[in-house]
């Protein structure tokens, strides 16, 4: 089953967020900003730009209020241009607010196995370049960043030749972020609670570099609860430390995982937003909307015409009511 696309506060006469996020990595301390509004709201995302285009429509309030001004994650891939002027503007854009931009990078060879979200970057090398840039582009600046959500949980799909070709370039992603983007908090994707086996993921992780950066992500454009995920992200970060040796912290997406899953991944009815990204007290280092609600998962379920990445104002809709 595959998933579907796409306390610091800084005030007047206080360290700013950069500043006092250096010092909770240097002290190895999980947060990184907080549920007071240290996470940047994308003023350019595909629900803010619907807002803008019909504030007629009676449903504009609505997403306004419950989607269009939270924190998200901002996704880049081969519809992006320049990538790496891209990202700098938009990690520029955060740092200037003082808020912590979300970013995903989602662009890998065969991206979705072909299937609604299916794409990505041309071949391996061209692979390389385009993520060199992309970390480039955030530099020394702070940011959030998950790499590549369902590629890891997606190996089943390939040859064995395309697996290791796959692993190797997520290895090499891992390794560019750490040298290129030495202050972003890098996250692999960790698929979702009941997709791969812990043992299993935890291999996975492994063999794509984790050790490298700082953890995982669940749950990226899934549903499950953030209970359900918390379990399985221990069971993960248990099984790295008795495999190899180490734990990794991880992030859980809570954008729709209100009313969790019913099994189904595409645009089901009957979901709901889940809390709005945050800090989170225990399990999950952070609770993030890394999915941007409202965007279709594919021309299925609840929106048999829109494609995949595409704003729906009714999925939106469903999604802040629960139905």
């Amino acid at each position: 089953m595959r998933q579907g696309i796409r306390s610091i506060r800084s005030t007047r006469g206080t360290a700013p967020l950069w500043l006092a996020l250096a010092a909770l990595l240097a002290s190895g301390c999980a947060s990184a900003a907080n549920q007071n509004g240290g996470f940047y709201v994308d003023p350019d995302s595909n629900p803010a730009i619907w807002v803008r285009d019909h504030g007629s429509d009676a449903r504009a309030a609505k997403i306004r209020a419950s989607i269009a001004g939270k924190p998200m994650a901002r996704w880049f891939g081969n519809w992006s241009g320049a990538v790496g002027s891209a990202v700098s503007r938009y990690v520029e854009a955060a740092r200037s607010a003082d808020k912590l931009p979300i970013l995903v990078a989602y662009n890998i060879p065969g991206r979705d196995c072909g299937s609604h979200s299916g794409g990505g970057a041309g071949s391996p090398e061209a692979y390389r370049t385009w993520i060199s840039s992309f970390a480039s582009g955030i530099g020394n600046s702070r940011a959030v960043v998950v790499i590549e959500p369902d590629a890891l949980a997606q190996l089943d799909c390939l040859s064995a030749e395309q697996r290791s070709v796959r692993v190797s370039l997520l290895q090499y992603a891992a390794r560019e972020f750490k040298q290129r983007a030495p202050n972003a908090l890098v996250y692999h994707d960790g698929g979702n609670a009941s997709w791969i086996g812990a043992d299993n993921m935890a291999r996975r992780l492994q063999s794509a570099g984790v050790a490298e950066i700082r953890g995982f992500a669940l749950n990226v454009s899934n549903y499950h609860t953030s209970a359900d995920s918390n379990r399985y992200g221990a069971a993960v970060a248990a099984s790295l430390k008795s495999q190899f040796g180490y734990a990794k912290p991880f992030v859980v997406d809570t954008s729709r995982n209100g009313n969790g899953s019913n099994g189904e991944w595409c645009n089901p009815a009957g979901r709901k937003l889940g809390v709005a990204s945050q800090n989170a007290s225990s399990g999950a280092e952070m609770l993030l909307w890394v999915k941007v609600p409202g965007d279709s998962d594919g021309p299925c379920g609840i929106a048999p015409n829109t494609p995949a990445g595409t704003f729906s104002p009714d999925i939106a809709v469903r999604l802040i009511e629960g139905r």
